[in-house]
């Protein structure tokens, strides 16, 4: 791990390259400048290939592969998003940022007197790049880079985005269907349901889909409890990090949470379709779904419809959306919050048949715990 440098003092990275007293024109961040700040500053554009928000994490593979880089010289990451690559390189060469992470051609490249270095392929002649006056960044990349980084970036991607990242116990979705028991926690559901402004059996459907009922669960991501809260959203809806696990704290925060989404969703008049909307807010970020009813506005659908805007929360994925230019936050893995919402409304559906009277786990009304289906806690998988 590489070191912060002194004024005269001179350090070898672990790919053999020297950071020192090296200077560079043009306001740009030497190497030993970005180490003593740390902080490198990369360009990008949105796409699945590139870099994309996942739930408030960066994906990509071009970013992930910058990640690692950052983390191995020990610094932190910063990212730029352009529309095209023509403002990628412009901003490089301002001095906007240190690195182009982004395939690109090493003839245009030469082209724009910016060094090609870094991740790509040579066959294929495309690489990341850098100003002509950053060699040594430039060349740092380049040792630093090998073609196996690229699978285990992909094999992250592959975990993240498998079941496989949740630890969570997986609970039968019904206790007790005749005695109108869904779950050990409907007295916190009924408790709540009126601070989220919903039936308390959605909030059940809600808990089921994010948790399986596990208040211990947690994402990759770092999503805890009943109702798989971010601690960031958790602490903004008064919630403290050591309260997160217990069950009513965190099922009240959600409350509050869905409460908050239903008012930024006040311009949906229609209260079913405001449910739709404010469920795909909750899995996919209420920007890519404002971003989804721009292009259904643009494109003659109904932008307060779910049935119009969620097909193009599908078209997020395509190239040809998530770059027009109302489209603000990018890429979507757009088919997760589609299925998202049907999912929940769907056992929502099923809950709503489920009297539900009156239930507190010390009242015995099932007379034991919810018995696990053979599912457990997996092993942790990260790009460290």
């Amino acid at each position: 791990m590489l070191l912060s440098c002194g004024d005269n003092e001179k350090k070898t990275t672990p790919w053999g390259t020297v950071v020192g007293d090296e200077q560079t024109d043009d306001g740009q961040f030497s190497l030993s400048d970005i180490i003593t700040n740390g902080e490198m500053i990369m360009l990008t554009i949105s796409s699945p290939d590139n870099y994309y928000d996942y739930h408030g994490h960066g994906f990509g593979t071009q970013y992930l592969l910058c990640q690692l880089f950052a983390k191995d010289l020990g610094v932190t990451l910063r990212v730029e998003l352009c529309k095209d690559t023509l403002e990628m390189i412009d901003r490089l060469k301002r001095g906007d940022a240190d690195v182009m992470v982004f395939p690109l051609p090493d003839d245009i490249a030469k082209a724009h007197q910016l060094i090609s270095c870094g991740a790509g392929s040579d066959s294929l002649g495309v690489h990341w790049a850098v100003k002509n006056d950053n060699r040594q960044l430039a060349d740092t990349l380049t040792a630093w880079y090998q073609p196996k980084y690229v699978k285990r970036v992909h094999d992250y991607e592959d975990y993240v985005f498998s079941d496989r990242s949740v630890q969570r116990h997986v609970y039968q979705p019904v206790i007790n269907e005749a005695r109108g028991v869904i779950s050990n926690y409907d007295h916190l559901f009924q408790r709540y349901a009126s601070v989220a402004g919903v039936d308390w059996r959605l909030l059940a459907a809600l808990a089921y889909q994010e948790s399986c009922f596990d208040p211990n669960a947690k994402s990759w991501a770092g999503a805890c409890g009943l109702m798989q809260l971010m601690p960031s959203t958790a602490a903004a809806m008064g919630l403290s990090g050591g309260s997160i696990y217990n069950p009513e704290a965190n099922v009240a925060a959600s409350a509050k949470y869905i409460r908050q989404l239903f008012a930024t969703l006040s311009d949906v008049r229609n209260a079913d379709e405001r449910l739709n909307f404010m469920l795909a807010c909750y899995n996919g970020g209420n920007g890519h779904v404002r971003d989804a009813m721009a292009l259904t506005k643009k494109y003659g659908g109904d932008p307060y419809r779910w049935s119009d805007v969620s097909q193009f929360i599908l078209k997020l994925s395509e190239p040809r959306f998530y770059q027009d230019p109302v489209v603000k936050f990018g890429y979507m893995r757009g088919t997760e919050t589609y299925n998202y919402v049907a999912l929940v409304r769907q056992r929502y559906m099923k809950y709503s048949g489920i009297a539900g009277g009156s239930y507190s786990p010390s009242s015995g009304a099932s007379g034991m715990d919810p018995v696990p289906h053979p599912a457990s806690r997996p092993h942790r998988f990260s790009l460290d």
